[in-house]
């Protein structure tokens, strides 16, 4: 074994170590299934669920109506839709014509929207009927030409047309009426059939995705994918997945398949593999997702580890009202995997929780622990069949770092995207050579496990000694009283900065900053334990559960100008 790849040494038996991508655009993953199990059930949404035939000819339907409206190869199309059969079906509507999907956050405000569409060229928007007149207010302001409306009260086809004029009102009485110009997507796709999709060669090298990083570092950036891209890491998802078998799984959708986390590891792999996905528009309702999970016998379970830690703390689970074991695998990415999460969640269930690792920039996964094999503690696992991975010196940027020493991770392989939307700067400060710098600072164990020390851009140097977040994260989350905590560094007129904690406690327990401190001293060298300790009610987290560090930093900003001010 070379000693360039010694994670290949540890994949599980049949993992194979490259992988043979056919050419071919990513929405031949549904029209392949809609040929091979037409009546095998591709999504369950409510009491709704759809074949794997009927999406597919939906969204040839809904590809024909795009196209009436003007949308052709190279036209950038926003979906601001949860997660429902619409969003899978516009997603595969927009590929089928050779457009570019670009996938917005239904909650985000106006401005977000607004920089989101204009950064990617947004003509036509598919939105949730509640999100109309916000899209339609800002529209003057942006290149959308036609808003498309979906309500989600009820699955898609097959619906009457007198189900379809109660689905343009809420059960609220919110009722919204078109503008010239605009469609219902429920109108475009009854107004054409299959046959009339226009047929556009789509190849492997065109574009597919826009999607948005997280901006947690910093101001959003559109990573653009190409459709190999996306095929790539569906069957790297595939192969990788031992436990699991084509046509046979139930995938729970929790995570937003806006994000590409979900959009890749839930819908696409989830296709790929001709499943049934279990579509959940707010993941935040626990009540219904568990119930979801219990109905419908979900195998898989990807997630993220406030989801796995809500589940393991929730009261019903904890009485034991709900049968869980049917979930054999659960990938926890976008944050880390602390291992009490992991063994509580894994004793619920029966099945596996391992961490994996991803970025809008690959489009979703690089590495992700051995579904049987060992799972080490703190380790986003082995890289993926076909992805070579680095350890460079954080100052040089070139001196590739021997084994257990920290430094910037960067990396390469077919998933890897294309570029940023608009960006030559970024883009070429971001790959180089083909290589991938991911501003992770990472260290690689002697059998190839990778372990994530922290964003390079997240250190803390109090002093001029470094110290990463999540170290300090870990032991204080280990403390019997704290349920989540977040550390980020602040100002510090001796020390130039210091590090400090937010922290949630439990439901019903206490502690006070000084013992939680002195809990510290136990693990942390002094200049790691935090100066300041608050206790809050929740954490500012991104749509997928990651704390957001630099909101942390601004509410720190806030109080420290309100006390300013107040003198």
């Amino acid at each position: 074994m070379s000693d360039d790849f010694p994670w290949r040494a540890h994949y599980d038996p049949g993992v194979p170590h490259t992988l043979d991508y056919p050419e071919m655009p990513f929405h031949n993953f549904l029209e392949q299934a809609a040929l091979n199990r037409p009546e095998a059930i591709c999504t369950r949404f409510r009491s709704a669920q759809m074949t794997y035939i009927e999406v597919n000819t939906a969204s040839d339907r809904f590809a024909a109506g795009l196209a009436s409206t003007g949308v052709k190869k190279g036209t950038r199309v926003g979906i601001l839709l949860p997660n429902c059969p619409q969003f899978v079906i516009s997603f595969f509507a927009i590929l089928k014509l050779g457009g570019i999907v670009v996938a917005v956050n239904p909650l985000f405000t106006p401005p977000e929207i607004k920089r989101q569409v204009n950064d990617a060229g947004v003509t036509h928007m598919i939105v949730i009927t509640n999100a109309y007149d916000k899209v339609k207010a800002l529209q003057p302001e942006t290149g959308i030409n036609i808003v498309i409306p979906t309500n989600i009260k009820e699955a898609l086809p097959p619906v009457s047309s007198f189900l379809f004029t109660l689905l343009r009102e809420k059960k609220d009485g919110y009722r919204i009426e078109l503008s010239p110009g605009d469609h219902w997507m429920q109108a475009l796709i009854d107004s054409f059939s299959a046959e009339d999709r226009p047929s556009i060669p789509v190849t492997p090298d065109d574009r597919a995705l826009i999607q948005y990083s997280g901006g947690t570092t910093g101001t959003p950036k559109g990573a653009v994918a190409l459709h190999r891209n996306l095929v790539a890491n569906v069957l790297q998802f595939d192969a990788w997945m031992t436990k699991l078998e084509h046509g046979k799984e139930v995938f729970l959708l929790a995570i937003p398949m806006y994000h590409v986390y979900g959009m890749v590891a839930g819908m696409g792999y989830g296709i790929a593999s001709q499943n049934t996905l279990v579509l959940i528009a707010n993941p935040r309702d626990f009540d219904s997702l568990l119930k979801q999970i219990e109905k419908n016998k979900v195998s898989y379970f990807p997630g993220v580890p406030t989801i796995y830690n809500a589940i393991n703390n929730h009261p019903d689970v904890l009485d034991g009202k709900y049968d869980l074991k049917s979930i054999k695998v659960c990938i926890s990415g976008s944050a880390p995997l602390l291992r009490e999460t992991k063994e509580t969640f894994e004793a619920l269930t029966g099945g596996v929780v391992f961490e994996g690792y991803g970025l809008s920039e690959a489009p979703t996964a690089t590495h992700i622990n051995p579904v049987q094999g060992l799972n080490k503690e703190g380790s986003i696992g082995l890289p993926l069949p076909d992805v070579e991975v680095r350890i460079l010196d954080i100052d040089d940027g070139l001196t590739v770092l021997p084994k257990g020493q920290p430094g910037e991770m960067v990396l390469r392989g077919p998933q890897v995207m294309f570029g940023y939307h608009n960006m030559p700067t970024e883009t070429y400060g971001t790959l180089r050579e083909g290589w991938l710098f991911t501003g992770d600072i990472a260290t690689m164990d002697a059998d190839g496990y990778f372990f994530i020390t922290d964003r390079k851009k997240e250190l803390i140097k109090p002093g001029g000694l470094a110290v990463w977040p999540r170290e300090v994260e870990e032991v204080l989350q280990s403390h019997p009283q704290v349920k989540e905590v977040g550390v980020a560094g602040v100002p510090d007129e001796y020390r130039g900065e210091t590090v400090k904690a937010w922290c949630v406690l439990k439901d019903g327990e206490t502690t006070t900053q000084e013992a939680l401190r002195e809990y510290c001293r136990e693990s942390l060298a002094a200049y790691k334990i935090p100066t300041e300790i608050v206790f809050v009610d929740h954490l500012p987290k991104s749509t997928v559960g990651k704390i957001l560090r630099r909101e942390l930093i601004r509410m720190h900003e806030k109080q420290a100008n309100e006390k300013h001010f107040s003198k």
